[in-house]
């Protein structure tokens, strides 16, 4: 996680920052709510901030669709809290797999690990996890070595539904390799302490009913709105009919307003809910800012030198062409194209240092698996890195 101050601290602009959370947001009043939720509270923990323009990009909450037991058992992929909690969990399982005396049966179960959850996320995480045990773990513990297992679970009938078949056939045949256990056309229908109970559709359409003991259950599907996005759809009459997020204009503005812009997972504008839309319409949102500022100040020069009485006669010309000149300025730069998306592939890691790749090659796609690709992988993530400081790590 890149610190935010760090990134600000090279910032030429006058920023404000405060960790808090935005709990309410009034647009008639244009006021942010925000409280401090940190773990050390001060006396002053819930303000209200005014603003001009806001700007929502809080991303999406993880969708638990109603399964009982989920939000109780379920570790998530969404924070770095989620990431330590998982890390921990993976090592409590252990260290209890091997504590003495302990069953057999117990010991299974401690060491199963279910991911559930076939797309990129989900994928990624059970080959880490393998690579974990491979690596590590078995170094460690070797008398584990028999008893630890990946279950990926997948409602869909196949993994990675937005990859060609081929790297779909490829990624379901190295997890065969790996010895992860895919469970396609699986919906999951309860979640206790210790067991996942699902029903699988078998090929004839039939039924079956699965119960999972588990020691770490990883929930990497679906995204739902968070509440404070709900809580402003619910005040704006023009988002009565909006479901996943706030619907935005070709420009990223939420509809009915006209000092809002949302990006990201919150925002519905026709995409993916992908890291590669988000950067793309933040890098858009600070072109349209940037010229914003440029065209007010244009256009108060323009008035300026319009409304000038002093000018003398021997100025004239020269007052003509800097109004020429700023008028062609203005005109050009207010011709701003609306935000057009453009896809650049989809990258996926799928453990034992093999990564599969859908990437856009001049007018066509081009799809690859393995080793080469896994080092295109690691170029193309450590390029979007906002620093140097980046670590390649397994589950930590």
């Amino acid at each position: 996680m890149e610190p935010i101050r760090s990134v600000l601290r090279h910032k030429k602009a006058a920023v404000t920052f405060y960790e808090a959370e935005a709990t309410h947001i009034d647009p008639e009043k244009k006021v942010v709510k925000i409280s401090d939720s940190s773990e050390i509270k001060g006396q002053s923990s819930e303000q209200e901030l005014a603003y001009d323009k806001l700007v929502i990009a809080v991303g999406a909450e993880n969708a638990t669709f109603g399964i009982p037991g989920v939000k109780e058992h379920s570790c998530f992929l969404k924070e770095v809290g989620d990431a330590q909690r998982i890390r921990k969990q993976i090592m409590d399982c252990i260290e209890t797999a091997t504590f003495k005396d302990q069953s057999p049966e117990e010991r299974k179960r401690l060491l199963h690990m279910v991911v559930v959850g076939g797309g990129p996320t989900g994928v990624e995480f059970a080959g880490e996890l393998q690579d974990f045990f491979e690596e590590d773990i078995k170094k460690w513990v070797p008398e584990i070595a028999d008893d630890f297992k990946v279950t990926l679970i997948e409602a869909l009938p196949n993994v990675l539904p937005s990859f060609s078949k081929q790297l779909i056939d490829y990624t379901e045949s190295t997890f065969k390799e790996e010895k992860i256990t895919i469970l396609t056309k699986t919906a999951v229908k309860n979640v206790t302490d210790k067991t996942v109970e699902a029903e699988a559709t078998g090929p004839d359409g039939k039924k079956t009913k699965l119960v999972m003991p588990y020691g770490l259950l990883v929930w990497a599907t679906g995204n739902a709105v968070r509440p404070v996005v709900r809580d402003l759809m619910s005040q704006i009459p023009a988002q009565k009919d909006s479901r996943r997020g706030l619907a935005v204009n070709e420009y990223l503005v939420v509809q009915g307003t006209n000092d809002i812009w949302a990006t990201g997972d919150c925002a519905v504008a026709g995409y993916a809910p992908t890291a590669q839309v988000a950067a793309q319409e933040g890098a858009f949102l600070a072109r349209l800012f940037n010229t914003m500022a440029k065209t007010e100040y244009l256009e108060d020069r323009i008035e300026e030198l319009s409304t000038s009485l002093n000018i003398s006669r021997s100025d004239a010309p020269v007052v003509a062409t800097e109004l020429e000149a700023l008028q062609k300025t203005l005109r050009r730069i207010k011709d701003i194209k609306p935000f057009h998306y453009s896809h650049q592939g989809s990258l996926a890691y799928i453990g034992s240092d093999r990564a599969v790749a859908d990437v856009t090659w001049f007018n066509g796609n081009f799809a690859s698996g393995g080793g080469l690709t896994y080092l295109f992988w690691r170029s193309a993530y450590l390029s979007m890195c906002f620093s140097s400081k980046f670590h390649h790590c397994h589950v930590p």
